[in-house]
């Protein structure tokens, strides 16, 4: 079984045919290429919390007057030589999340999640112009992670002596358009990471982002070329050596820093990146 269209084989000895494997499939989804879609940045964003302490007291305060906190993260998917790869944001060069954050406790669930993925995402000014699909397309719900007490640890499910439970986080499938203009802000980084780089890595993007190629596994993937033609599908092809994470927008703030630190006086030197990460600069 091939998962590259006839008009884009190359090899003169095609596999053997077998019986179809198709049955009782989620539905299809489209993927479009990285290079479709156009990066920028807009004003800096600090986060609410200085620390994980500082968090979980807020937890606290907004569980005593408003009960469990609803938190939504969107998983946006394109492909980069026929393999898929998930946008998320990087802060301070080493804290890994998905886009969204908690919800306000009198705001409805979906256009909540939506006001959230515009303020870490829509673009402003000109690149707000350009953006011919503003909306977003909630999919599917991937997954629920629970946080049953004040703690920073949160489980794929409900321990069954946890009734009151203090959080509860939905990721949720973004079905992502042919083209999307995307802004992060400056204090932040935008990422294009592979699959095969979050898979089994709870080590470096925790066990939450790392489980993501598991509630991935359950789609047939369709690669679509610029153009709009169907290059490959799942089961796919081998993976490509350029294929590595990506650092698509964003960043400028901390590399001011660092200048600073350095006393280069505005003289730009080389940032390397942290060990053991694969970056590519767009």
């Amino acid at each position: 079984m091939s998962g590259i269209a006839p008009d884009h084989q190359q090899s003169h000895n095609p596999p053997p045919s077998g019986l179809t494997f198709n049955e009782r499939q989620a539905q299809t989804i489209r993927l479009y290429p990285l290079s479709n879609y156009t990066f920028g940045t807009k004003e800096t964003q600090p986060e609410e919390d200085p620390s994980v302490k500082d968090r979980l007291r807020r937890l606290e305060e907004h569980y005593e007057q408003h009960g469990m906190r609803r938190t939504c993260e969107g998983v946006l998917v394109c492909h980069e030589h026929n393999h898929p790869h998930v946008l998320m944001l990087q802060i301070a060069n080493a804290f890994f999340k998905l886009p969204g954050d908690y919800l306000p406790h009198d705001v409805e669930e979906i256009a909540g999640f939506k006001t959230r993925l515009n303020d870490r995402l829509a673009p402003t000014g000109s690149l707000s112009a350009r953006d011919t699909s503003a909306d977003w397309d909630i999919h599917d719900t991937l997954a629920q992670w629970w946080r049953p007490n004040f703690e920073t640890f949160m489980y794929p499910y409900l321990p069954p002596h946890v009734t009151r439970p203090k959080e509860c986080k939905k990721l949720y499938f973004i079905q992502l358009p042919k083209s999307k203009v995307l802004s992060v802000p400056k204090n932040m980084k935008l990422l294009a990471v592979p699959l095969f780089e979050l898979y089994d890595n709870t080590g470096r993007y925790g066990p939450q982002l790392s489980a993501i190629p598991h509630y991935l596994s359950r789609y047939r993937w369709e690669f679509v070329d610029e153009e709009g033609g169907v290059v490959g599908w799942t089961p796919g092809t081998a993976v490509d050596a350029r294929v590595k994470t990506k650092v698509l927008a964003g960043g400028e703030e901390e590399e001011d820093v660092k200048m600073e630190e350095q006393g280069t006086n505005g003289v730009k030197s080389e940032v390397k990146p942290e060990a053991g990460v694969k970056t590519e600069g767009v």
